[in-house]
């Protein structure tokens, strides 16, 4: 079994935030795959089912963001699962809105809903980075992740969920750089991302 966890916020006021992008690509994925409807557990909502042939608990921590380790640890000590069968979803400042890296490991960048993570199970899970661009002051940081999508781009963040949720099954397999090469072509076909190649997946 894996467990794809979303990071964002729980409550009505944070259902568009930037920081919330977690949330929604989970929240796509079940939709694509058919998953069974969501119910309370692990402080949080959970739901399971196959992904390509592989059983994948998706979960969505009821927790504020930086607590978030708390719901991810109680469901993998629950189903006995290794770090490396954790993948987060989660927004990323340092890369342009819509690009799509993974990576194993590594800095949180002052992530809180990682740094909950860490602390809880250990720091070598595998993260979705999704891009959501920098405010280009680091004192705008806070109110620019916690702050809606704009109009202007929900046009992308609606076609990368779509995508991602896709392509997830490939997630499931580990084949992490194949999911972000396809996940950048499909993106660019649909004229979001510019045409340069992804970087490695280890970025």
């Amino acid at each position: 079994m894996l467990l794809f966890v979303g990071l964002g916020n729980p409550g009505s006021n944070h259902v568009g935030n930037r920081h919330n992008i977690g949330f929604m690509v989970v929240q796509e994925i079940a939709k694509r795959h058919k998953l069974p409807a969501w119910r309370r557990r692990f402080q949080g909502v959970a739901t399971d089912g196959p992904i390509g042939g592989d059983r994948v608990l998706l979960l969505l921590p009821g927790t504020y963001m930086n607590e978030s380790g708390r719901a991810v640890a109680e469901a993998a000590h629950f189903y006995k699962l290794a770090v490396s069968e954790i993948v987060v979803f989660h927004d990323e400042i340092d890369l342009a809105p819509g690009k799509v890296r993974v990576k194993t490991g590594g800095g949180i960048a002052g992530h809180n809903g990682l740094r909950s993570i860490s602390a809880h199970v250990g720091n070598d899970y595998r993260r979705v980075r999704i891009g959501v661009g920098h405010p280009g002051i680091k004192e705008r940081v806070h109110g620019h992740v916690l702050s809606d999508f704009g109009k202007e781009e929900r046009a992308w963040v609606e076609a990368l969920c779509d995508i991602i949720a896709a392509e997830a099954e490939l997630l499931a397999k580990g084949r992490d750089a194949t999911f972000q090469n396809k996940v950048h072509l499909a993106m660019q076909a649909k004229g979001f991302t510019d045409s340069k190649e992804p970087d490695d997946a280890a970025d």
